[in-house]
């Protein structure tokens, strides 16, 4: 199954997507919900992203070709990490399938994507086990996790180089049926592949993190996690379209354009 949330008479609603339609659903798929039988076709709604997380939880340096790349164009020594390491984004950052990825007038051009798979928790989840750690979820969704660079490297913190208004594209929808080990991550812009990866090489996995995290804080139903991304991504500039595929989920497409002064 594939939920979404999209607008409809001037509200978020979530839906559920079955071929090029998409049935608007009274309720929620982290409790009680109803089929409605209102069918809209796909391309014409507004996306919302699929869920607003309680707990925006992240990743990263969680693929080592990232790591090893991302070391030698600081003129570093690689460090690979040794544990799982979790940290947290904004949810006010978020934006759906086909929104804007809106570029700052005083952003440099050293803004760039990264596709990542993302994790949703479908239910309240303390003290997991690697056996049944996946259980917790609803289902998996896409993210692109943007990123001013200049402002990472200058800020002693993450909040604007990571958190900007329109920096978490995330999307089309949350895929429940879902086969993680086959899954392959591509990224294109402009309809050019820039990069491709298993989408499983990771250094620590979805169930490491739901081990680890939920030792210490409780998960609550629509809790997002997004796992980190592969290889070395060009900048993106205002004109750009930027696409992060995962094979079984779909695909998730976003515009880029310049903050109007």
């Amino acid at each position: 199954m594939r939920w979404t949330r999209f607008e409809h008479e001037g509200a978020a609603v979530y839906g559920i997507v079955e071929e090029d339609t998409v049935e608007a659903v009274e309720g929620t798929p982290f409790g009680e919900h109803r089929r409605t039988g209102v069918r809209h076709p796909l391309a014409g709604i507004t996306w919302l992203p699929p869920v607003v997380p309680p707990t925006f939880y992240c990743v990263g340096l969680n693929y080592a070709e990232h790591v090893l790349m991302e070391a030698k164009l600081r003129g570093k020594e690689p460090v690979l990490p040794d544990k799982p390491d979790v940290g947290y984004r904004a949810p006010s950052a978020l934006i759906g399938h086909q929104a804007p990825i809106v570029l700052p007038p005083d952003a440099t051009e050293r803004v760039e994507y990264e596709g990542e798979l993302a994790c949703v928790v479908g239910r309240t989840a303390k003290r997991l086990t690697r056996d049944d750690a996946l259980a917790c979820l609803l289902g998996f969704t896409i993210g692109n996790d943007v990123s001013e660079r200049s402002w990472q490297a200058r800020d002693r913190t993450l909040w604007r180089a990571k958190n900007t208004d329109t920096f978490k594209p995330m999307g089309p929808w949350i895929e429940t049926s879902f086969d993680l080990d086959a899954a392959l991550t591509r990224v294109r812009v402009n309809g050019r592949q820039a990069i491709e990866f298993r989408t499983t090489r990771m250094i620590f996995g979805v169930i490491d993190y739901l081990v680890e995290i939920t030792r210490y804080i409780t998960l609550q139903p629509g809790d997002i996690l997004w796992m980190g991304t592969e290889g070395h991504a060009d900048p993106i500039r205002a004109g750009d379209t930027v696409d992060v595929e995962i094979t079984g989920i779909g695909t998730l497409s976003n515009p880029v354009i310049a903050a109007e002064d």
